[in-house]
């Protein structure tokens, strides 16, 4: 007794040693990780800011090269002529003289007319699409995005006289361009990658290549417009990143993300939690040590109690625990013992009442269907036997017989056959489209596809080896539940069911433009006897429809629902379809396409 107590006591002083220590290295590693981003998101926002240094510089001396340029009396003079071809063959010295990546002059109505773009002009009808009037109205200096370069520009008026009391001859807009240049100059300030996106469009950064690639599926995470920095990984490599919006509500919107990866700031903390593994797992061995020593005493016996447990999870009832160890642990397993039994005892009376409870939710659906029909029929048969009935009102008194007691025959059928799941199939070699039409023309004759409008695409001509009067029940099930659908819908009721393959599926679609399906009943919505918002049916149309394509290696699927458009595929699969094939009739063919 007293070594299980220094025992048990050694164990405990080790577990407290260890988790002070691995709670003591996890607070230093929280605290250098914060650091760590603290220091990038710093980083970050010196490069946004270094930036909007840059634009501030680049804007004023925007504002006073294109008043130079406006004030120039030989550009006002070659204004003047307005004659397009001479003022696009006079611009290039004042292109030249500017100093800007882009140089425009336009006409009194600020319609481009010399376009000068990176050392080399154009002109032509696409230049006043791309550049809009507007743009030379607004004096201040703005973004511009032109044959897929960003430029920051300002545009001036040239006047010939004064200002307020002369003509205007026209517009001259000059800009400089936002590229990898200007990229690698906000990235120097603080080591940080940059990105600038125009209308969501990468149009300059200092990514490589493979990054540059890999960010496309990053831009939603990176355009968040979060300041204070987010998560991003390139590959395997993390970066943190920041972004910010630089452009005015009528500009394109123009974003700039700056990165820093955080595995490079990380390196000496790689190299700390290397150690604090070897650490961890020194720890954990010495643990193991002792543990494997104190398996013999008290763990054993609590393995053998776990494993009576897992059995009774996984519904195993009759497993018998051993009555050996120590005295508490036998009055455990007594405990348990009698739990397991009275577990048992209830699960018999759970299973007994469920099975109840599903029977009476039958009996209450079929009999509510049954009487309805019966009803019906009881009653027009009753009318019938008046004289005074005329043969017209005679003939519609038959209908609804009729009616009635097809609504039994259905539904009959139907429990008949979802008796039948499970059982050996009746194959045959069948054509899917055939068998489509076949079940469209049986439903067509439904009183619930009264007025309702049908759509059959056009098939490819598909064979198989299949269940012939399941696979119609399925696509009759489908349909007749796309017309109640539809009928309750906003507009005509229309329907449309298409056949396609793939590599690996055989797939009917139906879809109607009823109100579509709710979230709650789309959980047990192929449970049998679930017929919610429907007037009629005892709710096994699509639980059969699903048992039957499952049957054949498939199943039934909400592939979408909205007003307006839901959408039931049953899939069949290729390889089980196969299967039928070689056992039918190993020599034939298993698909024909044409």
């Amino acid at each position: 007794m007293a070594m299980r107590m220094r025992t048990t006591l050694l164990l405990c002083m080790v577990s407290i040693s260890f988790g002070v220590t691995a709670l003591s290295l996890v607070i230093v590693h929280s605290i250098l990780q914060k650091q760590i981003r603290r220091d990038i998101s710093a980083d970050l926002e010196r490069s946004i800011l270094t930036f909007r240094n840059i634009e501030t510089q680049r804007q004023q001396m925007l504002r006073r090269e294109v008043s130079l340029l406006a004030a120039l009396p030989v550009l006002k003079s070659l204004m003047t002529t307005f004659d397009e071809r001479t003022i696009r063959d006079g611009a290039t010295p004042f292109y030249r003289l500017s100093g800007g990546d882009l140089f425009v002059l336009a006409d009194q109505n600020g319609n481009p007319v010399a376009v000068f773009q990176g050392g080399s002009s154009w002109s032509g009808p696409d230049v006043a699409v791309s550049i809009a009037p507007s743009g030379f109205a607004a004096q201040p200096p703005h973004y511009l995005v032109l044959r897929g370069s960003l430029y920051e520009v300002a545009s001036q008026p040239l006047y010939f006289g004064p200002a307020v009391t002369g003509t205007r001859l026209g517009y001259v807009l000059l800009g400089y361009a936002v590229n990898r240049q200007l990229a690698e100059e906000v990235s120097q300030a603080a080591s940080a990658d940059v990105i600038f996106y125009a209308d969501r469009t990468l149009v300059a950064t200092t990514l490589d290549a493979r990054h540059q690639a890999e960010s496309t599926g990053w831009k939603e995470a990176l355009l968040s417009n979060n300041p204070s920095g987010g998560d991003t990984w390139f590959g395997r490599e993390h970066f943190v990143h920041a972004s910010a919006l630089l452009s005015s509500p009528s500009d394109p919107v123009v974003e700039l993300v700056a990165l820093k990866s955080y595995d490079q700031a990380s390196q000496y903390l790689t190299r700390l939690n290397l150690v604090l593994l070897v650490l961890g797992a020194s720890l954990l061995v010495l643990s193991g040590a002792l543990a494997v020593y104190l398996s013999t005493t008290i763990t054993r016996p609590l393995d053998k109690l776990v494993a009576g447990a897992r059995a009774l999870g996984a519904g195993n009832f009759d497993y018998q625990l051993q009555s050996k160890g120590a005295r508490e642990i036998r009055e455990l397993g007594e405990a348990f013992d009698l739990m397991r039994r009275r577990l048992r005892s209830a699960q018999e009376e759970l299973l007994a009442a469920e099975r109840l409870a599903t029977i009476g939710r039958m009996a209450s659906s079929i009999s509510h269907d049954l009487r309805h029909y019966l009803s019906a029929v009881y009653a027009n048969a009753e009318f019938l036997g008046e004289d005074s009935i005329r043969p017209g009102e005679r003939l519609e008194l038959l209908a609804e017989i009729r009616q009635g007691v097809r609504g039994m025959t259905d539904l009959i059928e139907s429990l008949l056959l979802f008796s039948r799941t499970g059982e050996s199939l009746q194959l045959s070699y069948e054509s899917l489209p055939f068998l489509a039409e076949r079940s469209l023309a049986m439903v067509r004759a439904h009183p619930d596809a009264q007025d309702v409008q049908f759509s059959l695409i056009q098939m490819p001509q598909i064979e198989a080896w299949i269940d012939t009067l399941k696979i119609e029940r399925a696509i009759y099930n489908l349909l007749l539940n796309a017309c109640q659908a539809a009928r309750h819908g906003a507009g005509a009721a229309q329907i449309r069911i298409s056949l396609t393959e793939d590599s690996d599926w055989i797939s009917f679609c139906i879809v109607d433009n009823g109100p579509g399906v709710s979230e709650s009943v789309r959980v047990t919505l192929f449970q049998p006897f679930v017929s919610v918002g429907k007037q009629s049916g005892i709710g096994l149309g699509l639980t059969l429809a699903h048992k039957i394509a499952q049957e054949h290696g498939g199943g039934v699927t909400l592939e979408e629902s909205q007003a307006g458009h839901t959408v039931f595929r049953l899939s069949l699969s290729k390889s089980k379809l196969r299967e039928f094939a070689g056992i039918s009739h190993p020599a034939e063919t298993p698909f024909a396409q044409s």
